[in-house]
């Protein structure tokens, strides 16, 4: 073998090794996975799924952009034999390796659920069952089912209370008993010794504080400053065995939440919701109620006060009185106020 042959050889070996080495290294390394207009992409694997699912989800997407690299390293690393249900979440201009490798490892991403200003059960379900696999059929039956709300010492009507509007890191794969699980871990935290032995100090269960958080919510969302006064108020009345009278029950009763004027022929609805008719609290939340909320309940301001409504100046805030006579005052400055805006429903 000439010395020339052996040079070139070694050369031919050399350059087919640098050739292949630097392909090895764009498969694991070259960023291959892009997503477009954001900055990362969620990969949602369901339960059974297979090699082809995920393929065809990521080619759905338009998130490959060599098909034949991503796959190459994909058998490589056995991953078709290693597919594992979750949510991945997949940055902008990842590698083959990085990815392919989560994947098999099933290191998932939490959801970050969040949820906030809820007024019905339905609401709830379409807010959260869309956020998980478990979906919204599941999520409805469990909350309408009699004795899953039992598990938790509560029913139909109350279950919504376990619900504290939060941030949460919850798995995409999370069953629907451990997701409510979960709920009732955080609401167990909140009720703790201290507002358990709180609520029992002002004559309320936990429920019952739910109950009534979320009907001073309603009448007084965009003032927080003045809730613990209005759940003062609706206190006395509790207390004196008047009615609540609360106009959100109202609506709550007639489904209607765009209501500015409740007529007197509305306050007539047969319901366990009106409050002008029962006397009492309604059988359930009105809305998910926030820690605001709950909070201004449990502290209460206390004073005299039984009668309230809207200020005339239109603010937000309430007029608040201690006898009817100042009431109707009050009332008729706010109803003159809606006339001379044509506010009539």
């Amino acid at each position: 073998m000439s010395r020339n042959f052996k040079v070139g050889l070694f050369v031919t070996i050399a350059i087919l090794t640098t050739t292949f080495t630097f392909y090895f290294w764009q498969i694991f390394k070259t960023p291959n996975l892009q997503v477009d207009k954001q900055s990362s992409f969620a990969l949602l694997i369901p339960e059974k799924a297979t090699y082809k699912t995920v393929l065809d989800s990521l080619n759905k997407h338009d998130v490959i952009n060599d098909h034949i690299s991503f796959q190459f390293l994909a058998k490589l690393l056995n991953y078709p034999d290693k597919v594992k249900p979750g949510r991945y979440v997949i940055k902008a201009n990842s590698n083959n390796y990085e990815v392919v490798k989560k994947l098999a490892a099933g290191n998932q991403d939490a959801v970050k659920l969040t949820f906030n200003n809820i007024r019905l059960k339905e609401d709830l379900i379409t807010r959260i069952g869309s956020r998980f696999e478990f979906g919204e059929d599941n999520f409805r039956k469990a909350l309408n089912d009699p004795a899953v709300c039992n598990k938790y010492g509560l029913d139909t009507l109350t279950i919504v209370s376990m619900f504290l509007p939060n941030t949460y890191e919850i798995y995409w794969t999370t069953g629907t008993e451990k997701f409510l699980d979960r709920m009732h871990s955080e609401y167990k935290k909140y009720w703790n010794e201290e507002r358990t032995a709180k609520a029992k100090a002002i004559g309320l269960t936990p429920v019952q504080v739910s109950i009534l958080a979320s009907i001073v919510e309603e009448e007084q969302a965009r003032k927080v400053d003045e809730r613990a006064k209005v759940a003062g108020l609706y206190m006395n009345r509790l207390n004196a065995q008047m009615p609540l009278q609360a106009d959100p029950t109202i609506k709550f009763a007639l489904q209607d939440f765009a209501i500015k004027r409740i007529l007197n022929g509305q306050l007539l609805i047969k319901s366990p919701y009106n409050t002008y008719v029962n006397v009492g609290l309604p059988p359930g939340p009105i809305r998910v109620a926030d820690f605001n909320s709950l909070d201004a309940v449990l502290n209460y301001d206390k004073h005299d006060y039984v009668y309230m409504c809207a200020k005339a100046d239109l603010s937000g805030y309430h007029a608040f009185a201690t006898n009817y006579t100042d009431h109707l005052n009050n009332a008729r400055m706010y109803q003159a106020e809606l006339n001379r805006l044509k506010i009539m429903k």
